[in-house]
């Protein structure tokens, strides 16, 4: 269109672009704009028995918690979305072999309490898959091939939309909130032992979700 003002100003046309662009507009001249299809959020499935689906998240652990600043800790999370019953453990790396271990270790960690994990639900991250990698795309992780072995569908939510893992995300700013603005650790092996209880505490607190019976009080009765 400025091609077309800029010749028709050549001729004698005085307007400005905008007034043309007006005309045209008026005329017809130009195809209506498409409408864009709005993503409209499905609604939430809710879970009916334990081991339904777990999210599984990695939360990074504050450096100023951390009294070793070359030393980087991570904390791996699993939270039962029926029970809200939570398996933490501590790790040096955010990786896909660090995934598949904790994959290992939940599966065992949930059984031995009776529940049996079908699916767990992870974001897009190349610690979980390779779905947007630019050279692996095809080629499965060391965490989705642990998972198969251990008959365990893994269900990837939407790109961009952390709120898809809503349990695990909340759970880690409730971490922030009572473990980590209060704790330090000098090691991995110190940060383990902490997390540990701290695990036990939070599964032993009362949620408003489960009729305020704790995630542990709340699982003794399906399992």
């Amino acid at each position: 269109m400025v091609e077309l003002w800029h010749r028709l100003r050549r001729r004698g046309y005085a307007c400005r672009s905008e007034s043309l662009f007006r005309v045209m507009r008026k005329l017809g001249l130009f195809p209506p704009a498409k409408k864009k299809n709005t993503y409209k959020p499905k609604p939430y499935e809710q879970m009916t028995y334990p081991g339904q689906r777990v999210q599984v998240d990695v939360k990074v652990v504050p450096r100023r918690c951390i009294t070793d600043s070359e030393r980087r800790l991570f904390q791996y999370t699993a939270i039962d979305e029926f029970t809200r019953l939570r398996f933490l453990a501590a790790y040096p790396e955010q990786s896909t072999y660090s995934s598949a271990d904790f994959l290992r270790k939940l599966f065992k960690w949930y059984a031995r309490r009776g529940i049996r994990v079908e699916c767990v639900q992870t974001d897009n991250g190349f610690e979980f898959t390779n779905r947007f990698s630019n050279s692996k795309n095809e080629l499965p992780t060391l965490f989705e091939d642990t998972a198969d072995k251990l008959g365990i569908h893994h269900k990837l939510i939407r790109p961009y939309t952390p709120r898809h893992n809503g349990k695990v995300e909340r759970s880690h700013r409730e971490d922030q909130k009572r473990f980590y603005s209060c704790h330090s650790f000098y090691s991995l092996n110190d940060f383990a032992k902490q997390l540990a209880v701290h695990n036990r505490r939070s599964n032993n607190f009362p949620m408003r979700p489960l009729g305020w019976l704790s995630p542990t009080e709340f699982t003794v009765q399906y399992v």
